[in-house]
């Protein structure tokens, strides 16, 4: 075994720390969510650009206006838009 490489890999370290600690924490945070099922894949829907940029980042999961959960992945302009989505929008502009 290669000493050198052992002690650049974080996984070949117990409680190496580092991204493979943050990785491991990730991947249980991401376990413990609760995705919802439905209809996500027939619309788009409306949530925020920061959190569109911050799960593109982390993979995390973003809650819509609608209160639908998931890990956005598809292209929103190939489906119409979720109406519930559509609605709390329109509501929001008007206050």
């Amino acid at each position: 075994m290669d000493v050198r490489m052992s002690t650049l890999d974080p996984q070949a370290i117990p409680d190496g720390g580092g991204t493979a600690t943050l990785d491991r924490e990730l991947e249980e945070l991401l376990r413990n969510e609760s995705l919802d099922p439905g209809d996500h894949e027939r619309f788009s829907h409306y949530v925020p650009k920061d959190k569109i940029m911050q799960s593109a980042l982390t993979g995390k999961p973003v809650r819509a206006l609608c209160g639908k959960k998931w890990t956005p992945g598809r292209d929103p302009e190939k489906f119409p838009v979720c109406p519930t989505c559509k609605e709390i929008y329109e509501k929001m502009k008007k206050d």
